[in-house]
Formats: structure tokens, C-alpha cells, sequence
């Protein structure tokens, strides 16, 4: 499957962004159910600022979620410049649909630098991805009607850990999964960036939920989310995104997460504040 004929290239469209001037780009939020998806309006703020970061690489990305955003509703980002440095690129970015904020971030970038370098923990061990259960199968049937399944998404997700339908069960609070994108990701650093800022938000709050039993008796939401890449995004193979919740109190749940490639290198590192209610 390529691009042009798979679920991937609707992402692609949306993260090609039209430039309105004066630091402006628009954003097309596509059709769908419910609210926008926190992780494709993160992938569209770092096009955004990337276009205008002087062809150096996406290195972190600090972002709040403000308000559920609309379907159907053009994202207008609005990039500020805060710093060009000799090593450091920073872009402010405040993504608005029919006035109103619903996201706002702080995007870093850097040029290429020889450094230290070290990654003392193995990746997590896991089951190959291929014969492991899909995660849209595997939602449907939680929900009780496998007929429901969603179409499929510009991500494949291959899950390690499976939920459990019994809300009597306690899972612990760590998940395992593979992703992998629906086609062939063009080669350009800043899109595949991006691509990866929009997987990290992908199956990442459920993990939160693993302890307290159905996942479908729960109002959850994003409250802030936050990406460091630590190499140049290399994301055509599959990825194993391993995420744990250390902690849960007050209707708020922190998560962190990791990304490796299939030969163990660390590439990226998550951490996400979530809304999570009864």
C-alpha cells in the first residue's frame, strides 16, 4: 500500500498547510465523529513552525490542549518567532478554529551536532508485530459489536498488552505497542517529524485506564502533551511505543513513553497529563 491510494494519504494532505501570510497557516481538520484528534493537531502546529524554522530539524515540542477542536472547522496556527540561535530554533504556535484557541505550543528546533551520546536501558522486550492483534479489532470488540470497527488509520497499531472487557479487571499501568505507518512516507524530515508527533498521542491515555477496569466507562481527554526527539525520525518500519502511568490522582493521569526502533535505539521520549473521569 503507498500514499496515494491508503488512509495515510489524507494525514499528508492535512499536514501540507496553505500559507495565509504574516506568519499564518491553515489547517484542514477533515470529516469525522466527536472531537478532533489531539495528536493531528500537535503534527499540524510542528508543520506549521517547522516551516518557517530555516530547514533545521524538529527536536522537542511542549504543547497544551485548550479546547476539544471541531471536524469540519479550518485550523488557523499562528507561528511567532521567540528565538533564532546558532544551535536553537524556538517557535511559539496557537492553533485557532472560528476564534477560539484549542492549542497552543512551544516548538524547538536544532541543527545537526556531534555530541555525547548514551542510552544505558534495553528496549523493552516484545512479541513481533506482525500476528499481534490490530488495535481498531481490538477496540470493537471491548465495545461489544465487532461489526462497529473503525476504518482503518494512517497509523497501524499492533497491541502487545490487550485490554480487558471484564471492568472487574486490574491491569497494571504499562502497554506496549507497534506502529507503523499505512504507506510510504515521503522523505522528508520535517513531514516524518510530524507523522511522529501524531503517533505519539495514539493509544497513549489508555494506558491509564489499564487499572481500573473497561476503558468504555471513562471521559478522558488530553490535558498537555510533550515530544523530544532524540535522533532524526526514521519512521517507514515499525516502532514499538512502550507507555506507563506512574502516577493518577484527582481525575488526572501522567503517562510517559518511549519509542524504539526495531534495533533497540531510542528515539523519542513522551509525557502526557490526562483528564481521565468515572
Amino acid at each position: 500500500m503507498t500514499a496515494s491510494n491508503g488512509p495515510l494519504e489524507g494525514l499528508l494532505r492535512r499536514l501540507d498547510l496553505e500559507v495565509a501570510g504574516n506568519g499564518c497557516f491553515v489547517g484542514v481538520s477533515g470529516k469525522g465523529r466527536g472531537a478532533l484528534f489531539g495528536g493531528m493537531v500537535a503534527a499540524q502546529a510542528v508543520a506549521a513552525a517547522g516551516r518557517d524554522a530555516g530547514g533545521r530539524r524538529l527536536h522537542s515540542l511542549h504543547g497544551y490542549f485548550l479546547r476539544p477542536g471541531e471536524h469540519g472547522v479550518p485550523i488557523r496556527f499562528h507561528v511567532t518567532r521567540l528565538r533564532d540561535g546558532r544551535t536553537f530554533t524556538t517557535r511559539a504556535v496557537l492553533a485557532e478554529q472560528s476564534g477560539q484557541p484549542i492549542f497552543s505550543c512551544t516548538v524547538d528546533f536544532t541543527r545537526h551536532e556531534e555530541g555525547i551520546s548514551h542510552q544505558p536501558e534495553r528496549m523493552p522486550e516484545a512479541p513481533e508485530p506482525l500476528g499481534l492483534e490490530e488495535w481498531e479489532d481490538m477496540r470493537a470488540a471491548l465495545g461489544g459489536d465487532p461489526s462497529a470497527r473503525r476504518e482503518d488509520g494512517p497509523i497501524e497499531v499492533r497491541v502487545c498488552d490487550p485490554d480487558s472487557a471484564d471492568p472487574s479487571v486490574a491491569l497494571p499501568a504499562r502497554r506496549r505497542v507497534w506502529l507503523r505507518p499505512r504507506g510510504t512516507v515521503p522523505d522528508d524530515p520535517l513531514l516524518r517529524a510530524a507523522l511522529l508527533v501524531y503517533a505519539s498521542d495514539r493509544t497513549l491515555l489508555r494506558t491509564a485506564a489499564r487499572p481500573h477496569g473497561a476503558w468504555q466507562l471513562r471521559t478522558a481527554a488530553s490535558l498537555d502533551h510533550a515530544v523530544w526527539l532524540h535522533r532524526p525520525p526514521c519512521f517507514d518500519d515499525w516502532i514499538l511505543y512502550a507507555s506507563e502511568s506512574p502516577v493518577a490522582h484527582g481525575g488526572r493521569a501522567l503517562l510517559l513513553g518511549a519509542m524504539y526502533t526495531r534495533d533497540g535505539t531510542r528515539i523519542a521520549t513522551v509525557a502526557q497529563e490526562g483528564l481521565l473521569r468515572y
